[in-house]
Formats: C-alpha cells, sequence, structure tokens
C-alpha cells in the first residue's frame, strides 16, 4: 500500500475513494468510469498544485519518504555487471555504504552509495544509512582502486549523517570522513555525485566532493538536519519546520548558492511514485555530468574540483 505524508492527508482520501470505485466496479459490473475519471483528475489537480508550492520541512519529509527510490535501486536501474566489493581491510565492512565495480553505457566504473534500506529487517542491517568509520574508509580504498583503472566515480548519496555511536568515534569517526573527503578531492578521475534523499553532514560531504554535484528535485542537502538544528538553537526540536527554512536545505536554494551543479526534475507527487521515471531522470542527468568530463586530465580535474570547493567558501564570506 502507498505511504501517504501528513500533508497528502487530502490526496490520500480521493485516491482511497477512487480504489473503492474501482473495486466495487469488478464485481458488480457498475458503469462507474466518469466518476472514476472525475477524481482522478481532481485527485491529479490537487497533486499538482501541493507539490508546486512545497516548504523546505514538507520536502524534508519527502526526501525522508519510506518508498523514496534507495541506493541500492539505482545501482540495479543503471549498473550493469555490478560486483560488489567489501570491507575496509582494516576493520569491517560496513553495510551502510555499498561499493563496487560496474558499467554505466558500457563504461567502467567505481559506484558508491549509502544505504538506508526499504524495510525494517534491512533499515536495521544498514544502520539506516548511517556509516561508521570503516564505510567511509571502505569508501576510500574504492576510490584509490577507481584511480588506480582510470574509472570515473559515481556516488549516489542518501544518509541523515555519519552514525554518532561511541563505537564509531572509538575508532575515528572524523578523521575517516576527513579522508574520504581528502580522496575525492585528489581522485584523478571524473566523480559525479547524485543527492537523492537526505544529503546530511559531513556522512554525505564524505561521499559529494564531487567535479559535479546533481540533487533531486525533493532531496535536501544540509550541514545538520532541522530537527538538530532547532535542538541547538531553539532548544526545541518542535522548531524543525523553522529550522528547515533557515538553513536553505532545498535544491533552490542549494542551486542559488553555488552548492550543487544542477537540479534532477522528480514525477508529479515525488520520485516514490514513479521509480522508473526518476531513474529515467537521473540516469540522463549522470550521463550528461560525465560527458561534460571527458577529456580533462588528472591535474584539471583535481585543480577545477578544488577550485570548485574554495570558491564555495569565497562567495560566502563576500
Amino acid at each position: 500500500m502507498r505511504h501517504f505524508l501528513d500533508f497528502e492527508k487530502p490526496i490520500a482520501e480521493l485516491e482511497g475513494k477512487i480504489e473503492e470505485l474501482r473495486r466495487m466496479s469488478e464485481p458488480d459490473g457498475l458503469n462507474i468510469n466518469d466518476e472514476i475519471a472525475r477524481l482522478t483528475a481532481v485527485a491529479d489537480k490537487q497533486l499538482r498544485t501541493l507539490y508546486g508550492k512545497l516548504t523546505p520541512w514538507q520536502k524534508t519529509q519527502v526526501a525522508r519518504h519510506p518508498d523514496r527510490p534507495k541506493a541500492s535501486d539505482y545501482i540495479t536501474g543503471l549498473i550493469t555487471d555490478f560486483a560488489p566489493l567489501a570491507g575496509d581491510r582494516a576493520f569491517a565492512d560496513d553495510a551502510a555504504v555499498l561499493g563496487g565495480l560496474g558499467r554505466f553505457h558500457g563504461r567502467p566504473v567505481v559506484v558508491l552509495g549509502t544505504e538506508k534500506g526499504s524495510d525494517t529487517e534491512s533499515r536495521v542491517r544498514h544502520n539506516f544509512g548511517m556509516a561508521r568509520p570503516e564505510g567511509y574508509r571502505k569508501a576510500r580504498r574504492l576510490m584509490e582502486l577507481a584511480g588506480r583503472f582510470t574509472m570515473p566515480i559515481l556516488t549516489f548519496v542518501d544518509t541523515s549523517g555519519a552514525f554518532p555511536g561511541i563505537d564509531a568515534e572509538a575508532r575515528g569517526q572524523a578523521e575517516a570522513i576527513a579522508r574520504s573527503i581528502e580522496a575525492c578531492l585528489e581522485a584523478p578521475v571524473p566523480v559525479v555525485a547524485t543527492i537523492i534523499g537526505e544529503g546530511g553532514s559531513g556522512g554525505a560531504i564524505a561521499l559529494a566532493t564531487a567535479d559535479r554535484i546533481l540533487m533531486l528535485e525533493n532531496a535536501i542537502y544540509s550541514v545538520i538536519s532541522p530537527e538538530g538544528c532547532a535542538s541547538i538553537l531553539w532548544r526545541d526540536a518542535a522548531q524543525a519546520p523553522a529550522a528547515a527554512e533557515a538553513l536553505k536545505l532545498t535544491a533552490e536554494d542549494l542551486l542559488k548558492l553555488k552548492l550543487v551543479d544542477q537540479i534532477i526534475p522528480e514525477p508529479l507527487g515525488g520520485a516514490q511514485r514513479d521509480k522508473n521515471a526518476t531513474l529515467k531522470a537521473v540516469n540522463e542527468a549522470v550521463q550528461g555530468a560525465l560527458a561534460s568530463l571527458d577529456g580533462q586530465d588528472a591535474a584539471m580535474l583535481r585543480n577545477r574540483r578544488r577550485e570548485k570547493f574554495l570558491a564555495m567558501g569565497r562567495d560566502a564570506i563576500t
């Protein structure tokens, strides 16, 4: 069954009535197609109106939608001959970070993604997409592998942030994130990152320090979650909607601030309503981003990538 967010209740009621009418028409042979068509048109109009003026907090809810395509969906749908690679060669494998080798339109690539999971069992297994140090060390290992064999790096980011547990801190969480960012900056090959859901804090930047940063229309990208920000500034997590507004975490805001390079449109009602259309849009955007980076040597890629992120800081100061 489709999951509806709180602000989608009017749509849920309409679609519930449509489903009831469809069930009624089958056994009784009633001709109610006209009524179904009318209600469907009303539901589509309401959905278009609703999603045309989402607040930052509502976009945060859409970005966290449980049915939204996950990193594993993009890897399965866009990457052929995918061979997962596990472990950081130091401590363990972290299921929150997926990684491996594959082909994108026939081109060998290294793929990385933060995976939240799609049901209770998989969410627990993937730690809700919150990676530990070994996850970022695995990412760094695969980035270095990509450089050694001159394969572009594609990343799909969907995490609320790095895991904040005591065990993660004891194993050097901050250092692992910093080294992963360094590996992104030093990669001698094109790096294309796509924010597919939540892009939270350093846990997201560790995989998104890229030549091209793409972002889905209803995704979010921020230094901290709205709830975390509200708890710090107002000491009240209920102020999360106000924090979401202040954080400028939507794709439109980030494009204006030049923190992302491209917004990928989503189907009406969000990526969760039409996964195939979303995969198609992401496929075209990633392909275009990679094409724009072809022909640049390693030194040029590194210099432009470094300048790109230094310019973010300079623009913010000025």
